[in-house]
């Protein structure tokens, strides 16, 4: 059954949607459409298919929440203080996702405000990555020897809660993005050793067609540019977004990479895995980039349903990010151990191509670092003692390399090799 055939079978059986106070635990691949848009003789389903009309039809006001959800206080008084810091935008189809009576939902704290944004931490910061420090052009970040970030617009379909970029992002925060096309383009050419550059902002699958096409093949014309990655949360917020052309389009650029951003399975729904397929169809290798999120993702069963139904849809869990320090996004944080907890959960416990890697991305512009837990129990030029997933302990044998960096030593006893 084709994208299509199915949207106006569920639009014609209203029995067959999941309804939006029956979310369940995200391990089945569901339908929420219309759902919230069912009334008033409901929404012709080439209306719901039309990514433009999903983009015009986005949530966006106090009026509209209260419509459809019973919002807390901490909800609508973080509704009306949101204005000055990241705009409310949530398209129909993320939006359907939302029980109407539930603030502490997983959905729903992603992308509804709450009053808790407007307090402060002394951690927080405005820059968490330190992307300003690294922009040699405007909206062009050169951190990395061989790879750039091209923040090419401050527009998303819908906006994350913890954007670590809503200092820029949605037209309201503190700054606003200048990118210089030009001067980047000039960059680029001049520097040969990048080699690799991600497409982010903002979200560059909100461009049409036509612009899209013209950037990568103004980015493929530099000849030392090797591959090209986006960075989008465009499948998920809009899967309409992913038709037949825009897979064309962007099968002409190979190699091309994307990197989509999951953080609950519940946001892997039918439409999304279907998204998903045709753009691994059109033979785009697919990660996925997930936020630990307080009372979102923060628990074992949760991700391992996730990185499970990512894999169903062709994706390979990439990255898990431990929340930037971001202005406002305290409540969302959770602590780094939790994340050791969660890899440490999975790692040997299901299949290697499931465990995403956990990083913090270092306050103030240091980078990804990687943070795993302690497998490494001793180390020095004659031999390597490690544990497994199950606690077991076993010693592998050094090269003997005198100028090699060694893990800090540990306590551990010799009897416990040969148990």
């Amino acid at each position: 059954m084709v994208f299509s055939d199915l949207n106006v079978f569920l639009f014609s059986n209203l029995t067959m949607i999941t309804l939006a106070t029956e979310k369940g635990d995200g391990k089945e691949f569901v339908s929420h459409a219309p759902g919230f848009w069912s009334g008033d003789g409901g929404i012709a389903p080439e209306l719901w298919n039309d990514w433009k009309w999903q983009l015009k039809n986005r949530v966006t006001s106090l009026a509209q929440l209260e419509k459809h959800l019973d919002l807390s206080e901490e909800e609508r008084s973080g509704v009306l203080l949101s204005g000055d810091k990241l705009a409310l935008a949530v398209t129909p189809h993320f939006f359907n996702l939302i029980p109407r009576d539930n603030p502490d939902d997983p959905i729903r704290r992603q992308v509804i405000p709450r009053i808790e944004e407007t307090w402060t931490s002394p951690y927080d910061m405005a820059d968490p990555c330190g992307e300003d420090s690294h922009m040699p052009v405007p909206g062009l970040v050169h951190r990395y020897p061989d790879r750039v970030l091209f923040l090419v617009t401050d527009r998303c379909a819908s906006y994350c809660r913890y954007c670590t970029r809503s200092r820029v992002v949605s037209g309201v925060g503190e700054q606003e993005l200048h990118t210089n096309f030009e001067e980047a383009f000039q960059y680029l050419e001049q520097h040969t050793e990048v080699r690799d550059v991600l497409l982010s902002g903002g979200d560059a699958l909100i461009f049409s067609d036509d612009k899209l096409d013209k950037l990568l093949s103004r980015l493929r014309a530099i000849k030392h540019i090797e591959f090209l990655r986006i960075g989008t949360r465009v499948p998920i917020f809009l899967p309409q977004r992913i038709t037949p052309e825009l897979c064309a389009i962007l099968a002409k650029h190979h190699p091309l990479w994307m990197s989509v951003h999951v953080n609950h399975p519940r946001e892997l729904t039918i439409e999304v895995k279907e998204a998903l397929e045709r753009l691994a169809n059109a033979g785009i290798p697919l990660g996925n980039q997930s936020v630990l999120l307080a009372g979102v993702n923060d628990d074992l069963e949760t991700m391992k349903t996730l990185v499970h139904k990512l894999l169903m849809c062709r994706v390979r869990p990439y990255y898990l990010y431990q929340c930037d320090l971001i202005n406002g996004s305290a409540h969302l944080r959770t602590s780094v151990a939790k994340g050791i907890e969660i890899i440490e959960g999975l790692r040997g416990h299901t299949t290697g191509y499931a465990v995403p890697e956990f990083v913090i991305d270092a306050p103030g512009g240091g980078g990804k670092v990687p943070i795993n837990p302690g497998y490494i129990l001793y180390h020095d030029n004659e031999k390597i003692v490690i544990r497994n997933y199950e606690g077991k302990i076993f010693e592998y044998p050094e090269t003997g390399n005198e100028n090699g960096q060694f893990a800090p030593q540990r306590e551990y006893h010799d009897e416990y090799l040969y148990s």
